[in-house]
């Protein structure tokens, strides 16, 4: 949750699709979300999406037009695959979903960065341990988690904790993930 992030316009989707992407985001236990952030980092979202939405944004997948950027995760020792970044302007289904976490995000990255006093530089908690959590993701769900850092408590107030995320090895089939990127990772 590191970085700038700007409220997107209305997408233009009009009706009732785009007020039902905006009211089931709003709908999810915001509380329980934040709850999930402050203890691991990570936390699922439950259903956002229905089958008939994610496959529509896989099958953009195979539009090079659509893409700036692709990045072979292998080349730079991320693993296996590759991910691409929407070119602009975004999917409206991308743009609608970033306009609908980003008011329920923006309080908790705010606490985060007062926690941490920042914009001072972040460093690694001394002597600890890493600590690895998994998370099954179903369908349509979502899992919100910080790319770099989170508060955790110390003896002298708040500390950053490193985080690193990762998606499991795929043993059979396809896998499509939408992960949408609050800052702008050119």
């Amino acid at each position: 949750m590191n970085g700038a992030i700007r409220a997107l316009p209305h997408s233009g989707r009009q009706g009732a699709a785009a007020l039902q992407v905006a009211g089931r985001v709003a709908g999810l236990d915001w509380t329980a979300i934040s709850r999930g952030l402050d203890d691991l980092g990570s936390s699922l979202t439950g259903p956002v999406l229905g089958p008939p939405e994610c496959k529509t944004i896989a099958e953009l997948y195979g539009d090079d037009r659509r893409f700036r950027s692709t990045i072979d995760m292998a080349r730079y020792r991320f693993g296996q695959g590759q991910y691409r970044y929407f070119g602009r302007p975004l999917p409206e289904l991308v743009a609608e979903l970033r306009a609908a976490f980003w008011p329920h995000l923006l309080p908790i990255a705010r606490a985060w960065a007062r926690r941490l006093g920042q914009p001072a530089p972040l460093e690694q908690r001394p002597r600890a341990q890493s600590r690895g959590t998994t998370s099954a993701i179903a369908q349509g769900q979502g899992l919100v988690f910080t790319t770099r850092d989170r508060p955790v408590p110390s003896r002298r107030g708040w500390s950053a904790a490193p985080m690193r995320h990762g998606v499991s090895v795929l043993r059979s089939g396809r896998r499509h993930t939408l992960g949408l990127v609050f800052h702008d990772a050119r």
